[in-house]
C-alpha cells in the first residue's frame, strides 16, 4: 500500500518529504500535497522528514482521516508533480498545531517545479 498525505499538510506545505522521495510520486495543490498511491513505492522514506506528522502508510491512517486516502489518489491526478524543495507556507507555523482543517483545503493545483 501506498503512503498518504494527511490533514496536518494544509496550509503548512512543508516540502522536505518530497526531496527525500526516490520516486515522482508527490504532487503540489495550493496549500496541500499528495501522493499518487500508483508511483509511490511504499519506503517510508518521506515519512520522518514531514514536521507535522502528516505521512502514513494508507493501512495506517487514522479513522478521522481515512477521506485522505482517496483525495490523494484524485488530486495526484489533477495536480502538478514536485520533486524540489520548497518553502513551507508563510502561514505555516500558525496553523501546524491547529486541528481539524479539513475545511480549508483548497483543490487548486500548485505550480509544482514551475514556481
Amino acid at each position: 500500500m501506498a503512503y498518504v498525505v494527511t490533514e496536518p499538510c494544509i496550509k503548512c506545505k512543508h516540502t522536505d518529504c518530497v526531496t527525500q522521495c526516490p520516486v515522482i510520486c508527490f504532487h503540489e495543490g495550493a496549500n496541500f500535497l499528495v501522493i499518487d498511491p500508483d508511483d509511490c513505492i511504499d519506503c517510508g522514506a518521506c515519512v520522518d522528514p514531514c514536521p507535522v506528522n502528516a505521512i502514513y502508510p494508507a493501512e495506517a491512517v487514522p479513522a478521522k482521516w481515512q477521506d485522505y486516502i482517496a483525495l490523494n489518489k484524485q488530486y495526484a491526478q489533477e495536480w502538478p508533480e514536485i520533486t524540489q524543495k520548497k518553502d513551507p507556507l508563510p502561514e505555516a507555523g500558525d496553523f501546524a498545531a491547529v486541528p481539524e482543517k479539513r475545511e480549508l483545503f483548497d483543490t487548486a493545483p500548485g505550480t509544482g517545479d514551475a514556481g
